[in-house]
């Protein structure tokens, strides 16, 4: 079974879940979009918790998210950004645990 570290760093696995951004450029702008290629339904997973964490009250991905925005980002641009951080989060959580005996998965939420 392939664990989470098969990814060498943090860019691999976020362009296997497709978070990692494509420069897209036009003569002196410099853009980024969201791939469209990738693990889609992770990739579908990291957007709805990140939706989730922007429309929370209180919380860090709201917090996020008004930051990006108030440095000028769009909240398109904010929210892919915010993607990418959860997909970092996933994998390192993905790394701990498999490092981590089975049962003490639980111990290290805590």
């Amino acid at each position: 079974m392939a664990g989470a570290d098969r990814f060498r760093s943090r860019a691999a696995f976020a362009r296997w879940n497709g978070t990692a951004p494509i420069p897209v450029s036009s003569g002196n702008s410099i853009h980024v979009r969201l791939s469209r290629r990738g693990n889609r339904q992770v990739n579908a997973a990291l957007h709805r918790i990140a939706v989730t964490q922007w429309r929370g009250v209180g919380s860090q991905g709201r917090a996020y998210i008004e930051k990006r925005m108030s440095k000028g980002d769009t909240k398109t641009e904010a929210l892919r950004l915010l993607r990418r951080r959860l997909s970092d989060e996933v994998l390192r959580r993905l790394l701990v645990d498999q490092v981590a005996p089975v049962g003490d998965s639980l111990a290290l939420a805590a």
